[in-house]
């Protein structure tokens, strides 16, 4: 009994720092965007130092196994592209015009849009349950949103990018979605862990030839130093720490503790935006915060359709 309330414990404060570990990746882009860094340069640093680790994870993950077929690396190829290549670059991109805080809780409406998603491709049958769940979280992110609009001007270049900004998040959110929904198979054909891994490697090779196609080779030595330090702590602290943090979590106390663990994630990143960047605190905010966060965990003690 002792020994199994030792590993909860542990199951869950894993899960939690992953959650945090995670979500500090926004505080560490806006802090990267200060020194006049774009998307392009900033993702590539992130994904040029976090490469090692993916590839060494997806060689741990794979010793012993079967190797890939031809179907296995189009199917790896695409969710790389889709799911770690696109939706972190749209959500870079759309670091630059909103704050962090609106950021994360666009991005935690994940399981939402997987759920539409099964709705639109594969007709499966959403329950009124998690519509009701699914307004509330949605309600939420536009009490956010409406609050940053005004804070920015609802009309003009500032109202505009923060619209920008939280069209190029969500659809970060929509492509990672489309990586859960498709990935299924493959999860069960090589493991999560070294689909992760290679996933991910590819993602990398993507943002390295995006960087070379648009920007001069050379221009990464301009970059401010304080960049590259940051891009180096985004890519172990809040990239490849909190994906084996998680997995750990998961062996000690399943996926569903887990994952509402990480609803911890959200209020952290509320905590280092307003502490770190010095982002505003408001009451919208915190009831916004809250209602993303409520709609959520309806949304995950939703009973789940039979298909």
């Amino acid at each position: 009994m002792a020994q199994a309330a030792t590993q909860r414990g542990v199951g869950l404060a894993l899960a939690a720092l992953g959650a945090i570990a995670f979500s500090g990746k926004a505080i560490i882009v806006k802090l990267a965007y200060r020194h006049g860094v774009d998307p392009v340069t900033l993702i590539m640093l992130r994904m040029l130092f976090a490469l090692p680790f993916f590839l060494a994870m997806a060689w741990w993950a794979g010793r012993g196994k079967a190797p890939l077929t031809q179907r296995d690396w189009w199917g790896v190829i695409w969710l790389g592209f889709c799911g770690y290549y696109l939706s972190s670059f749209l959500d870079f991109a759309g670091l630059q015009h909103i704050t962090a805080s609106l950021e994360r809780l666009i991005m935690y409406l994940n399981p939402t849009l997987v759920v539409v998603l099964g709705w639109l491709l594969f007709q499966r049958r959403i329950t009124g349950a998690h519509a009701f769940a699914m307004a509330v979280s949605y309600a939420g992110v536009l009490l956010v949103f409406g609050q940053e609009l005004a804070a920015h001007g609802t009309s003009g270049a500032s109202g505009s990018r923060t619209a920008l900004g939280a069209a190029l998040v969500f659809g970060g959110a929509v492509t990672y979605a489309t990586y859960m929904v498709f990935s299924g198979q493959l999860v069960q054909r090589l493991g999560s862990l070294r689909l992760a891994g290679l996933a991910t490697g590819v993602a990398c090779l993507f943002c390295l030839v995006q960087f070379a196609l648009l920007r001069p080779l050379d221009s990464v030595l301009q970059v401010a130093p304080q960049v590259v330090w940051l891009s180096m702590l985004n890519a172990v602290v809040c990239t490849v720490v909190p994906v084996l943090l998680v997995m750990m979590a998961i062996e000690r106390i399943g996926a569903s503790a887990t994952a509402q663990t990480g609803m911890i994630g959200p209020l952290s990143t509320l905590l280092m935006g307003v502490v770190i960047l010095g982002e505003p605190l408001t009451v919208w905010v915190a009831a916004g915060t809250l209602l993303v966060l409520a709609g959520i965990y309806l949304f995950s003690r939703a009973r789940v359709p039979a298909s």
